[in-house]
Formats: C-alpha cells, structure tokens, sequence
C-alpha cells in the first residue's frame, strides 16, 4: 500500500513539474488584507538571454471580498538605460453576477493576466506595479483595495 501511495504522489509531483516548462520567473509578493493604494509592488528581474523572446504576465491572487468587476494598474518597466516605460491596464476580474474570474476550487482565486507579449530584454529590469482602482463617479482612488492578497510577475519563455 505505501509504495502505491508513493508512486502516485511521485507520479503527480512529475505532472506538476513537466507542465510549467515554459516558465523563467515567477514570483509572488504580499499586499497583506488590502492594498493600499500608495503601495507600490517591485520585482528585480533576472537578466534575460537577449536572443530569446518573452511573454510577460501579472498574477493576482484574490478572494471573495474583491468587490469590483475590473481592475486598474500601473504598471511601470525600469529599462536598463535609465527611462522607464508607464502603462495603465484594465483587467476583468469578475462576471456581470460577481463571481470571481481566475482558477481556484475555494473563495481564493489566481489569475494570469497578460501584460506584453514577444518581449526581448537586454540588461536587468525592475518592474512596478501599482493599483488604480476608482469607484464609479467618483475622482479619488480607492486608498484600500480589499481582496487582492497577493501580486505576482511572471516570465515565460516564447515558443
């Protein structure tokens, strides 16, 4: 019976690790119960081969006290050469009945969200990330965005 058990358990493992070789980095960091709306989340990326292509993805984590449909980001890229490339995104986070998007058996939810697309890199990056969440007719942005637990950036390597 153990080795059966063992052999399944190693069998799942294997799965698991053979069915993410596309990724180069993946990295989550914590916003705590809600993020803030001056919190700004960074990742040093590492240096990249220059002669490959990426595709680049935002990950969010979330549960059920998102109370939004969409989501607003900034999201910032340090380019070795001292500019910095903005962009303001727009996400769907939910379904018109407010369920939540993303994957997820429980109230937590994870969604991959695609940012760019066939990126080459050449020298070490950083990557900010803000939220820019406003409520409808309303100017000042939400201070404190409730269910987003956790803001994640991965790299994938093109096919």
């Amino acid at each position: 019976m153990w080795i059966k058990n063992s052999a399944l358990l190693l069998l799942i493992v294997t799965l698991f690790i053979s069915c993410d070789e596309k990724r180069f980095f993946d990295e989550y960091k914590s916003v705590g119960d809600a993020w803030h709306k001056d919190s700004i989340v960074t990742f040093n990326l590492p240096e990249l081969d220059s002669t490959k292509r990426y595709n680049l993805f935002i990950n969010l984590r979330d549960n059920n006290k998102y109370q939004y449909n969409n989501l607003f980001l900034i999201v910032a890229m340090e380019l070795p050469n001292g500019f910095t490339k903005v962009d303001t995104l727009e996400y769907q986070m939910a379904n018109p009945d407010g369920t939540l998007l993303g994957d997820g058996f429980s109230d937590i939810k994870e969604s991959k969200l695609y940012f760019k697309e066939n990126v080459k890199f050449r020298g070490k990056y950083k990557v900010h990330i803000k939220q820019a969440v406003r409520e409808t007719g309303k100017i000042p942005g939400v201070v404190l965005l409730d269910g987003i637990t956790e803001v994640g950036f991965r790299i994938e390597k093109k096919d």
